[in-house]
């Protein structure tokens, strides 16, 4: 995976666990809310998952923001 974008799901993996823990809650409270794997979360947050866009939805619902608040603080290529 070219290093730019491999650095998306890092900066993204970052944003989820920030958000998770606003919310209050611990990845498997996200997992359970989302429909999701604990394990499937823990490597969200690791930048080792590559989630589509319905997993996206899912977790910002379980985190009860809009998806698009989740994606902004993502830098990409050092930009935002």
């Amino acid at each position: 995976m070219d290093s730019d974008y491999g650095s998306v799901l890092t900066s993204f993996g970052k944003a989820l666990r920030r958000a998770r823990s606003r919310a209050g809650l611990t990845q498997e409270g996200l997992a359970e809310a989302s429909g999701l794997d604990r394990t499937y979360v823990s490597g969200a947050e690791r930048g080792v998952r590559n989630p589509s866009l319905v997993t996206l939805a899912r977790l910002s619902d379980a985190l009860d923001i809009r998806l698009s608040d989740l994606l902004t603080s993502i830098e990409v290529g050092g930009r935002r």
